[in-house]
């Protein structure tokens, strides 16, 4: 059985300043999460309470509530304390609803894909 060092420890550790608190967690596969942090563990899961994934397109959002959530804490980027006293976002976004902005999304998610297919194209065709 292996145990952890003590330098180890204070990885997980600090997350204790961010118990109890409005925080924006970004994961790996690049999911935004606002929620508060209820409990973790030395591997850094996390329990997240009332967590709603925020979606961003262009400038429209939208928070999409998960409820209760746990997050392995390999999945975590950044975590990030919120400042309840500002703005969360910039005043010109505008907040649509779940459908408008998964519509939005596929969009933007073949247009996308459209582009690359291009550059592929225009890359082959390329006389150097």
């Amino acid at each position: 059985m292996s145990w952890a060092a003590p330098d180890d420890i204070y990885v997980s550790t600090s997350l204790a300043s961010y118990l109890d608190r409005k925080l924006l967690v970004l994961l790996r596969d690049g999911r935004k999460l606002i929620e508060t942090l209820r409990s973790f563990d030395q591997f850094a899961n996390a329990v997240l309470e009332g967590a709603c994934e925020r979606v961003l397109v262009g400038e429209q959002y939208c928070d999409i509530p998960l409820g209760l959530y746990v997050i392995r804490g390999e999945n975590v980027v950044l975590i990030g304390d919120l400042d309840t006293e500002r703005e969360e976002l910039p005043p010109h976004m505008v907040r649509v609803s779940e459908t408008e902005i998964k519509r939005v999304q596929k969009v933007e998610s073949e247009a996308s894909e459209l582009r690359g297919t291009m550059r592929k194209r225009i890359e082959f065709l390329d006389f150097d």
